[in-house]
């Protein structure tokens, strides 16, 4: 019998793209697992007026050409999205200070921290009667 839950993995791709999030003292650390993904096939991104981190990509189906018969097919294929809100720490500078690296099959995104800006107090004016 086919576990219900393992379909619904192989069916969904963010469920296949599992990512840690990390905060150190200096940054972010954001690691995905993309196996089998080369740094072309993976997209980082921010997005929203630079505070959501997203991370994109495609895993691409294999071509069924030579008529073989699959057995088991457990891989996820297709495409990914993972979409994470930054905190008010971070210093994205336009993405200028993001690294990003793919190795041994697992993407690494480095968001150094910054100072948190302070709203200072400020009155503001009613308009009308």
């Amino acid at each position: 019998m086919l576990d219900p839950f393992l379909s619904l993995i192989n069916r969904c791709p963010v469920l296949n793209t599992p990512t840690d999030w990390k905060e150190t003292h200096e940054a972010h650390i954001f690691t995905s697992d993309v196996s089998g993904l080369k740094k072309e096939d993976v997209k980082v991104e921010l997005v929203d007026g630079g505070r959501v981190l997203q991370l994109s990509g495609e895993r691409p189906h294999d071509d069924n050409e030579d008529g073989a018969k699959w057995h088991r097919v457990e891989r996820c294929r297709g495409k990914f999205l993972r979409r994470f809100r930054l905190p008010e720490n971070v210093r994205t500078d336009g993405g200028e200070g993001i690294k990003a690296s793919v190795e041994d099959g697992v993407l690494k995104v480095v968001v150094p921290k910054g100072e948190v800006k302070k709203v200072e107090r400020r009155v503001i004016e009613i308009q009308g009667k």
